[in-house]
């Protein structure tokens, strides 16, 4: 009696393929994670720019506040950061804005902590927690 063909991996060849993956797993997990950051962190910058455009376009009536869509980043959907205008001051040249990650989202713990954009152009950030931030052009994209 013969008996039928069977075709399957074996043992060797499972755990091989497991330890590839395994490998190719711990590059890739703290990669893509960065890239997520980053693009939160240029989310972020960018929507403080959109916010200083509005803010300096109704310049004469003294805004206190953002209106809905131009108060978060991402614009729209579940907010990262949240932006709000700061009192004007002789030092931001009238007005400053700033973004904080949510409570609850994913940058809350981000070592570039809090945006800040004023009327002067002047961008920097502050992290509560340490008390200090990486270099700002890191944090903003442009380094």
């Amino acid at each position: 009696m013969k008996r039928p063909y069977v075709s399957a991996f074996t043992l060797l060849e499972l755990m091989i393929t497991l330890a590839i993956v395994a490998v190719l797993a711990v590059f890739a997990v703290p990669s893509y994670r960065s890239h997520v950051a980053r693009t939160h962190r240029v989310d972020a910058a960018s929507a403080l720019f959109r916010a200083a455009q509005f803010v300096e376009g109704v310049a004469s009536d003294g805004i206190a506040a953002l209106p809905p869509g131009l108060d978060q980043a991402p614009q729209f959907g579940s907010a990262v950061y949240r932006l709000r205008v700061l009192a004007a001051d002789d030092a931001n040249g009238g007005y400053s804005i700033e973004a904080a990650p949510d409570e609850l989202g994913p940058m809350r713990d981000d070592a570039c902590g809090i945006f800040t954009l004023d009327a002067t152009g002047m961008r920097s950030n502050k992290n509560v927690a340490v008390g200090s931030a990486p270099l700002t052009a890191q944090c903003w994209g442009t380094g």
